[in-house]
């Protein structure tokens, strides 16, 4: 299981590409995983035959697990049944973001490779299968000390500061009691500690609701990206004090300068779309308004240097946000290459990690389908999110006078407790001009 990101402790295999006896060429896509950050397909380390697979679909195991081996060509894969992943003991270790081992399994192309990534250390080992080689062990890490002993994610000690919570009196249920999400979650819905006014009501239910199943009702578990997917949405709704403000745009200008440039975009290999100007003022907007480009920190206030844009994409069966990297120093035919190179890698599922987060603001679509405007759930730990309602022609007053424009709503949440109304506004009301006047020079 391959070390996908410093925070990333387990990951979960989705599918098997190939199967037991199939051969695999060196960096041919083997296996697909979900964490809680990316999905994405796994490549072949090495050439050769698929002897074992020592993972189900649908099982979680620690990163640097043996999932399968691989051996050379033409050897014959004896008939094993595929073991059970043995539990992994709560016991103190290095975080998967820290100082963890740095070696790794070979993936020089030699048969006889195992699948494995760099990672803390794991129990699981290879399933015997002469000939086949055996796993690659990572050694042994140092004990934590006790100060290091209650591991947990940045996000977790975050939820921990902002609740007056002491992550030493929770008992992680994670790979070697690291404290998850929902460990914290449901630690302070406990009522176990003291927690601030915006934390949850003690009224409030936390358990299950029943659902009432008719007849011939289908019932399913949900995918890790959907489980990591309402997590999330949880969480900000929680964090964050949601506020909106819409505004409509005039983007008669902007369609007119796309129609007389689309096909020299075209040329150049990217598409010249409504993103593609909405992206270039906002990044224009965000470099005066620093605020909207900020998140907050505990009780701290933290304004970033760089604009890094996140774009959600739609899946068949979730959503993502693919982070364009230093936006502001791109210009529209950059960012135009950038939105539309991560966009087609998200729905390929060949994002890196690193890809999908540290993103300062964010952008979503929910005009690609018709609505009007969206109320969008800001993505942590940002602290406002747009959302882009449909773009169409429209009958519109024009001094005194009817007349048909290119038209379309923009919705802006943020967060509250940084972001006043008259920011909001302020930020909205410059976004609205530079598109309804934008430079044809910038295209």
């Amino acid at each position: 299981m391959p070390q996908m990101g410093e925070s990333i402790a387990e990951g979960t295999i989705v599918r098997w590409i190939k199967k037991v006896g199939d051969s695999v060429d060196r960096d041919e896509p083997l296996f697909e995983i979900s964490t809680d950050k990316v999905d994405a397909e796994i490549p072949s380390p090495a050439a050769g035959v698929l002897m074992a697979i020592n993972v189900k679909e649908g099982e979680t195991v620690p990163v640097n697990s043996v999932v399968a081996t691989i051996g050379a060509a033409g050897e014959k894969p004896q008939a094993t049944e595929v073991p059970k992943v043995p539990e992994v003991p709560k016991v103190p270790k290095v975080g998967a973001g820290g100082n963890g081992s740095k070696h790794s399994a070979q993936a020089d192309g030699t048969p006889g490779a195992t699948v494995a990534a760099p990672a803390p250390p794991s129990t699981t080992s290879a399933a015997p299968t002469a000939p086949a080689p055996q796993a690659l062990q990572a050694p042994e890490a140092p004990q934590a000390p006790d100060s290091e002993r209650h591991k947990s994610s940045p996000l977790v000690r975050k939820i921990a500061k902002e609740h007056n919570v002491d992550i030493g009196q929770i008992q992680g249920s994670g790979i070697g009691g690291r404290v998850t999400k929902q460990d914290i979650l449901g630690f302070i819905d406990s009522g176990a500690s003291a927690a601030p006014a915006s934390a949850r009501p003690a009224s409030e239910p936390v358990a299950n609701i029943p659902v009432a199943r008719g007849v011939g009702a289908t019932v399913t578990p949900m995918s890790v990206m959907r489980k990591k997917i309402a997590e999330h949405m949880v969480l900000s709704k929680r964090t964050s004090a949601h506020v909106y403000s819409v505004f409509e745009v005039n983007y008669s200008k902007v369609d007119q300068i796309r129609k007389a440039k689309k096909d020299d975009y075209e040329r150049a290999g990217a598409k010249l779309t409504y993103t593609s100007f909405i992206a270039k003022v906002i990044v224009d907007c965000l470099r005066r308004h620093k605020t909207i480009n900020a998140s907050i920190d505990g009780d701290n206030i933290v304004y970033h240097n760089e604009i890094n844009l996140g774009i959600a994409v739609a899946l068949e069966n979730g959503l993502i946000v693919p982070v364009v990297k230093a936006a502001g120093e791109k210009n529209t035919l950059g960012l135009s290459r950038a939105i539309q190179d991560i966009a087609d890698r998200a729905r390929a599922k060949k994002l890196n990690p690193e890809e999908v987060h540290g993103g300062t603001f964010t952008i979503t679509n929910p005009g690609n389908f018709g609505a009007q405007f969206g109320l969008p759930i800001i993505n942590q730990p940002q602290v406002a999110i747009l959302g882009v309602g449909t773009i169409e022609k429209r009958a519109v007053v024009i001094e005194d006078a009817i007349g048909i424009r290119t038209m379309g709503y923009l919705t802006l949440g943020y967060d509250h407790r940084l972001v006043d109304g008259a920011v909001a506004d302020q930020f909205m009301a410059d976004v609205k001009k530079g598109i309804e006047n934008f430079d044809p020079s910038q295209v």
